[in-house]
């Protein structure tokens, strides 16, 4: 039996009208998926839990999610992650990766994810003079100092980095394909913006080298195995070889136009 992943990022639903949020429901529910992967970014945390409820009620299909830098704004990680974890609870359909394991799709395909954080590892961080509405909007982020700002971003990106250190041997283990939901490029080959490559002052702010790094040593020592990782951010499009069996696609987006990025089939 095939199966039809549908995959969104960077949707931003807070920021649609009712009608067009009606549209883009009606759109995704067309194509007859199997299940839904968003790779972060779906609202702010006012409207996140909400949002959440009702993509679960219009679909009624497994939702797989991460979640992006958007939707923390207006709180703090540990509090949304916590709400959020708490509503998953209490679905059948609604699942944060970052709270799972590995999930088993079908005999030959599985899944993992996590938020992950722009680790500023990339670029000239020291230099860049480039501020994110992250470093006003989100609690954790508020009034710190530049090098106590780096050090917050490396603690997240490192959070990440260790539990796909964690789940993706174990997926690897059970499958021969595996799918990586994450928000953040993990390669400055993947951060992609208007066509080119992020330049030294923004891939500080949106990629995350520590799990990069994380991915690139545990797929070259699998070169019978594949990964196939599906990341935002950006809302720019890019795809990606960082090996044979490593492959990368970055999501475009606009704010209030969220579409479909690719639908893709697996046994």
């Amino acid at each position: 039996m095939i199966m039809k992943l549908g995959w969104l990022t960077d949707i931003h639903l807070d920021l649609l009208e009712f009608s067009r949020k009606d549209e883009f429901f009606l759109a995704l529910k067309s194509r007859k998926m199997d299940a839904v992967l968003i790779s972060g970014d779906i609202g702010n945390s006012h409207g996140l839990v909400n949002l959440l409820t009702e993509i679960e009620r219009e679909l009624s299909l497994p939702i797989y999610f991460v979640m992006g830098n958007h939707d923390f704004y207006y709180g703090s990680i540990p509090e949304v992650r916590a709400a959020v974890k708490k509503l998953c609870s209490a679905s059948e359909k609604l699942n944060y990766l970052t709270d799972l394991g590995v999930i088993k799709l079908s005999e030959e395909t599985t899944l993992i994810g996590h938020d992950s954080w722009a680790d500023g590892r990339f670029g000239d961080y020291d230099l860049s003079e480039v501020m994110l509405n992250d470093y006003f909007l989100i609690k954790d982020f508020k009034d710190l100092s530049k090098a106590e700002r780096l050090h917050a971003m490396n603690t997240l990106a490192d959070e990440a980095a260790i539990h796909l250190n964690i789940n993706l041997p174990k997926a690897l283990k059970i499958s021969q394909t595996v799918i990586l939901l994450t928000h953040v490029p993990p390669f400055r080959e993947a951060c992609w913006h208007e066509g080119k490559i992020s330049g030294p002052d923004h891939l500080p702010h949106f990629a995350c080298k520590a799990v990069g790094d994380v991915l690139y040593n545990i797929m070259e020592k699998h070169p019978d195995k594949k990964l196939i990782l599906l990341c935002g951010h950006t809302h720019s499009s890019g795809e990606v070889k960082i090996l044979d069996n490593l492959i990368v696609y970055t999501g475009d987006a606009a704010y209030g136009a969220p579409k479909i990025q690719r639908i893709f089939e697996f046994a």
